[in-house]
């Protein structure tokens, strides 16, 4: 079970795609993560992990306005998960890379493919393990679309991630391309499958930040403001 389930108030805060320069004009997760942390407004608060950050403004922005408010209650949950260890990033994009792999279109699955591929092998650097030794659950994976994984093996056959680089531009770039592939698969279910890349993603980090989903919290008088200001700019 996730452990992404804060104790919220009844009322939930408007969220809407895109950027904003202040409440009153909108906002998207993060801005209301950065609001309800006592941080600067942004989307790109300090109280989140970078890479989970990404993941929850990619999966607001491409969430349907229908399926968005169930993003709402995550809020708290990424509070205060912050952490410098690579296997964060490693787990987060392997996740959303193995969730987005069978459902993508071809042209997206090579990419994917290799994402998986280049993940298991930071890891292997990280844990001291064999380069080419996979996980039981990319084993599945790569097994449901053999000429994207074979397509992603002679292409990854003589690479060795330089961690530094697999943090700054791989990871980021791989869950770009997760996001994009779910939203635009063709599944009647996008936005159960991009909550659910985000739940697990919060859960990951949760897990190795040793500080679980549950945030810093969340003070009631503050989101109850944060639902005032975004409902009201809701109906402008």
């Amino acid at each position: 079970m996730s452990k992404a389930q804060p104790q919220l108030p009844d009322l939930l805060p408007v969220l809407s795609r895109g950027k904003h320069r202040n409440p009153r004009k909108g906002a998207c997760f993060m801005e209301l993560a950065s609001y309800l942390a006592g941080e600067r407004w942004s989307d790109h608060p300090a109280c989140t992990h970078p890479l989970l950050a990404s993941v929850a403004r990619l999966v607001n922005d491409h969430t349907s306005d229908q399926g968005r408010p169930s993003l709402a209650e995550l809020i708290p949950s990424v509070i205060g998960l912050t952490g410098d260890d690579l296997h964060i990033d490693a787990f987060i994009t392997l996740r959303c890379a193995t969730i987005a792999l069978p459902v993508a279109a071809a042209d997206r699955q090579r990419v994917l493919a290799v994402s998986v591929l280049v993940c298991e092998r930071v890891l292997a650097q990280l844990d001291g393990r064999p380069e080419n030794s996979l996980s039981a659950d990319s084993e599945r994976v790569l097994s449901a679309v053999p000429q994207a994984a074979q397509w992603a093996d002679r292409f990854t056959s003589n690479v060795r991630p330089r961690l530094a680089a697999f943090r700054r531009q791989a990871a980021p770039y791989a869950v770009r391309c997760a996001v994009d592939g779910v939203a635009h698969a063709l599944i009647p279910d996008l936005d159960v499958m991009l909550r659910r890349m985000l739940v697990q993603s919060i859960d990951i980090c949760g897990a190795w930040t040793g500080k679980g989903a549950s945030g810093g919290g969340v003070d009631h008088a503050a989101w109850a403001e944060a639902c005032r200001l975004t409902v009201a700019a809701d109906r402008r």
